[in-house]
């Protein structure tokens, strides 16, 4: 091959293998959202939000004890904490799905697999809804802070 061959096959081979790459991202994509959505079942449900409820928990309780002490803020971490916050609560609600409402009265529960939540969230899912994305931009704006102010409203993310 020439030089001048050898230097159009260069971009032409990558032209190719990019072109192979997309349709081979298109295809897995298409896969999934073929995918039965019938294979979450109320249990995975109630798993993931424990799971978010968990880490919700743990990132405030980590931007209050930082509030609380007197000592210097790492501005940086509480702001990277209020911004999982924020998005945590922003995906909240949507775990939630109605099959997931197991609220019986008097009822021994299983505290790792069953659900505490109470009957509201469901009957009452618009002010839940309401609730959690106020608590969201609560966060979002903590996450913005540029310098230490005020402790963030965490009582009103918690209160959701």
């Amino acid at each position: 091959m020439t030089g001048s061959n050898h230097r159009l096959a260069r971009p032409r081979r990558a032209m190719l293998i990019a072109t192979v790459c997309l349709l081979a991202a298109g295809l897995a994509g298409s896969a999934a959202r073929g995918q039965d959505q019938s294979a979450a079942t109320p249990a995975d449900a109630i798993f993931a939000r424990k799971t978010v409820m968990d880490t919700l928990s743990s990132k405030m309780d980590d931007i209050e004890t930082a509030t609380a002490s007197t000592a210097k803020i790492d501005l940086a971490a509480a702001n990277e904490q209020a911004d999982v916050v924020s998005v945590l609560l922003m995906a909240f609600p949507h775990l939630f799905p109605a099959a997931t409402n197991q609220w019986k009265p008097n009822v021994d529960k299983d505290p790792g697999t069953d659900t505490f939540a109470a009957p509201e969230v469901w009957t009452q899912y618009a002010d839940f809804y309401k609730r959690s994305t106020e608590a969201s931009k609560l966060a979002f704006d903590a996450s913005r802070a540029t310098e230490e102010a005020a402790p963030p409203a965490t009582a009103a993310m918690r209160s959701i």
